[in-house]
């Protein structure tokens, strides 16, 4: 097998009337596949597998991903569009999208050929799903304390520890799993040095899920517990080589941290739009509620935060596609200055509904619902303001 990963090439240019088509292409597939059944797919906790295939042939399951291997070719910029757009319809859906999207990347950046091939084909069709396993019950935002252990032996390591809150548990067919391989860090207290990326298969032998987690939000996505019980896999799905796990998880939650922000970014823009039309409709004291100079003040304050959000995520979008040597930062700044905002903004939106917000059928309740663990996930708005502080204390 050839080890070596493949070099990462620009991404794909293309026109603005390209650009034009995929974003109609995306915004119909929003409305007509995912909006009409959102609410229902919440109220079930069901996770649309035959929805997201659909997506894959548009070519949602590898937006970034080369096209050798089915994908997309799309830069930073293009996704951060269609994150937004996909939120329009299902913010939970979208930010599902999000987290596969970040495993192909990872496969198809950091991966050998033989390893591309052999998973991303799958992946971008969306045909089958991934699923990144980083967290822990005692790692959190401390990634580097992370104790899943992985020995070798012989051809094979042999993974054992426990994987919290993964996003597609028991649903995706191959989980990136990091843990330590090297001895001399099997202390948590060593921190990054000798964590490796392995691709676990999803019918490999002692891996196993727990239950559904009951969330607040984010229902039509299952969470899970992935728990590795001496999980042994060959030495050949190591990605990106041994002792480059900590680098390959953080590289990857640049772009995953600018897909969360826009997701939000797309949630709390329906939301707001919904809010712009009710205070139309609703009269109060015999006058609309658009008539009265706090709610008029209040949407203005809304459209602005969502406009800096969203100047500031494609800003960061544009970083990662051009490398900049600040883009970690700014990626973070665009991930805790929009999803503080679009949460607020869904809010809001609630608010301004009154009574009516409060229920299921409206929508607005399941977008604040959904948009509240934007601000968690992805590394904590407490890590990005540590990201960002260190950064500049640094230069």
């Amino acid at each position: 097998m050839d080890a070596t990963p493949v070099p990462v090439l620009a991404p794909v240019a293309i026109s603005e009337d390209e650009r034009t088509a995929i974003m109609e292409a995306v915004r119909d597939f929003a409305q007509s596949e995912l909006a009409p059944h959102a609410l229902e797919w919440d109220a079930a906790s069901h996770f649309p597998r035959e929805t997201l295939g659909r997506g894959g042939e548009l070519g949602l399951g590898g937006i970034y991903v080369r096209e050798d291997v089915g994908g997309s070719g799309l830069s930073r910029s293009d996704a951060a569009l269609i994150f937004e757009e996909l939120a329009q319809g299902d913010p939970a859906i979208a930010a599902y999208i999000s987290i596969h999207n970040m495993v192909a990347w990872m496969i198809d950046s950091y991966g050998s050929q033989a390893q591309r091939h052999e998973w991303l084909p799958l992946l971008t069709s969306m045909r089958g799903f991934g699923s990144y396993c980083l967290t822990e019950p005692g790692a959190g935002s401390d990634a580097a304390a992370i104790a899943t252990s992985a020995i070798r032996s012989g051809e094979d390591y042999v993974l054992t520890g426990v994987k919290q809150f993964i996003s597609g548990g028991g649903e995706a067919s191959v989980y990136i799993v990091m843990a330590r391989t090297d001895p001399s860090t099997g202390s948590p207290a060593a921190g990054a040095r000798g964590i490796t990326a392995f691709l676990v298969p999803a019918d490999t032998a002692g891996l196993s899920f727990g239950q559904l987690e009951h969330k607040m939000g984010w229902n039509a996505q299952p969470t899970r517990q992935v728990i590795l019980d001496e999980v042994r896999v060959p030495a050949a799905n190591i990605l990106g080589g041994e002792g480059q796990g900590f680098k390959i998880a953080m590289s990857a939650l640049d772009g995953g941290r600018i897909n969360i922000a826009a997701c939000s970014l797309g949630g709390a823009q329906w939301a707001l739009d919904r809010a712009v039309k009710y205070v139309q409709e609703r009269f109060t004291f015999g006058e609309p509620l658009a008539e009265k100079q706090a709610v008029v003040f209040a949407l203005a304050d809304m459209a602005t935060e969502l406009r800096a959000a969203r100047a500031l995520v494609r800003d960061a979008a544009a970083a990662l596609d051009t490398k900049a040597p600040d883009a970690s930062m700014q990626c973070a700044m665009a991930k805790r200055f929009a999803t503080d905002a679009g949460f607020a903004v869904a809010n809001q939106a609630l608010q301004l509904h009154g009574g009516y917000g409060y229920l299921h059928d409206y929508g607005i309740e399941k977008v604040v619902r959904d948009l509240r663990v934007h601000q968690i996930l992805e590394g904590t708005n407490e890590i990005m303001r540590v990201i960002i502080g260190r950064q500049l204390l640094a230069h």
